[in-house]
């Protein structure tokens, strides 16, 4: 059998301070300078001031009408109210009247402090008041000295009301500064994650652009080494490679140019060391680099803001890649009207792609999932198998049947960005699809 031993320890006993409130144990710092007034009260008592030495009446109510002031800033009124009946029975006796003054001052000066200015003039006018009763007895000398004591009880009250406004001044002051703080943190949130949606804007145009050219092209190289190997056109299949080599070159200087801006702003590779981001004056590279149909491109607008030209280019992007890859057609052709008017910039992007017509029986809710399946980059409905290059280059690119992309979502956001809207939906003047952007130009920076 095997023994345990167990050892008891007997709780400690707790303090009696520890079984009393909180409220009931007044502060260090009071508690001493209640006991530093009622020393200097004893000395004054003795030496100097006006009215007869106490006795054991007169010791009694001098200290303990010190008490109190240890309970000061807890409870100023209560103290205040415990020792005003002490001191007017002590002066009534005619005790040493100068051994209580500080004791009075200070307690009226907490009242001022803790008080509102209405509380504070009441309670002053009352102390006032019980103080000219208590001297008037003594005639014209005790009216004299009474305003001299008016004068002391004013001032305490005075300060005291000063230094409370100064206190709620410098709360007020430290609140502004912290809202003040947590706004430009917020602020700052904000910009990061405006910055994040930005760059990913920039990479999901970017990327889907060129890899849907890249498609393209390699579906040209295949179509030509498959349709006659005795007969293989290597001038062609050397095009189609060289395409693909320029387009991986200028989408890997896009893409750096858009990661420079999460790097060091001061570093030698900045953006800003690179230049800004394509316009409108890029568009012409834009339409001779897209593969897989006929562009017509036709700019008539001036010089517009940096910001807006940006939106321009990439919207102008972004409806090139949705044409190429959900075209569904050999010869597809597409047109990009860009002009100014009305103080805005009008961006339309049109092609003649056989994806926006409805399926024979499928009616209206279905042309219409094609429609919005064009624009948002996860295939259109209706028209069949896509034919040819275009058809070959649209099913490597795409998502996949019922997935959504983030087409349409990425250019609303591009002219949502600089105040503007962007429009999507099947032609009513032909077959195909249209996109439609209207940016202003007002107040763009």
């Amino acid at each position: 059998m095997r023994t345990v031993q167990a050892t008891v320890t007997a709780p400690r006993p707790r303090p009696a301070r520890a079984f009393l409130p909180a409220s009931a144990v007044p502060p260090r710092q009071d508690a001493a300078l209640a006991a530093g007034l009622a020393a200097l009260a004893s000395a004054i008592a003795v030496t100097i001031g006006s009215g007869r030495h106490p006795d054991a009446l007169g010791w009694t109510l001098l200290l303990v009408l010190h008490v109190p002031l240890a309970w000061r800033r807890r409870a100023p009124l209560a103290a205040l109210a415990i020792m005003i009946p002490l001191i007017a029975f002590y002066h009534q006796q005619d005790f040493n009247h100068s051994a209580p003054t500080a004791a009075s001052m200070v307690v009226l000066y907490t009242v001022a402090v803790t008080s509102g200015p209405r509380r504070t003039a009441v309670i002053g006018c009352a102390v006032i008041g019980l103080m000219l009763l208590l001297k008037i007895r003594h005639g014209m000398a005790g009216l004299a000295v009474s305003f001299q004591i008016s004068g002391w009880i004013i001032s305490m009250l005075v300060l005291g009301g000063y230094i409370r406004v100064h206190r709620e001044n410098a709360a007020a002051a430290l609140e502004r500064a912290e809202r003040a703080e947590r706004t430009r943190e917020e602020e700052a949130r904000r910009r990061v994650a405006e910055e994040r949606l930005r760059v990913a804007r920039d990479l999901h145009d970017l990327l889907a652009h060129s890899i849907t050219l890249i498609g393209v092209r390699t579906s040209v190289a295949a179509h030509v080494l498959a349709t006659d190997p005795e007969r293989l056109d290597r001038a062609a299949v050397a095009r189609a490679l060289d395409d693909i080599a320029e387009t991986c070159r200028t989408a890997r200087g896009e893409l750096r140019t858009t990661l420079d801006v999460l790097r060091d702003p001061d570093s030698p590779d900045s953006p800003d060391s690179r230049g800004p981001l394509p316009g409108l004056p890029g568009l012409a590279d834009l339409v001779r680099a897209t593969a897989g149909a006929e562009v017509d491109l036709t700019v008539t607008a001036g010089e517009v803001p940096p910001a807006v030209g940006a939106a321009a280019y990439r919207i102008v992007q972004e409806a090139l890649t949705n044409a190429v890859r959900h075209g569904g057609r050999e010869d597809l052709t597409v047109r990009v009207r860009v002009d100014e008017a009305d103080g805005a910039l009008r961006v339309r992007v049109s092609d003649d792609g056989v994806g926006a017509a409805v399926p024979a029986g499928g009616g209206a809710e279905a042309g219409s999932a094609g429609r919005a399946g064009h624009v948002d980059g996860a295939g259109r409905a209706g028209g069949g198998a896509p034919a040819g290059r275009a058809g070959k280059a649209g099913n490597a690119g795409d998502d996949g049947p019922g997935t959504s992309g983030y087409g349409l979502l990425g250019m609303r956001e591009r002219a949502r960005s600089v105040g503007g809207t962007v429009t999507a939906g099947p032609r009513a003047d032909a077959p195909g699809f249209e996109v439609t952007a209207v940016l202003p130009l007002g107040g763009t920076a």
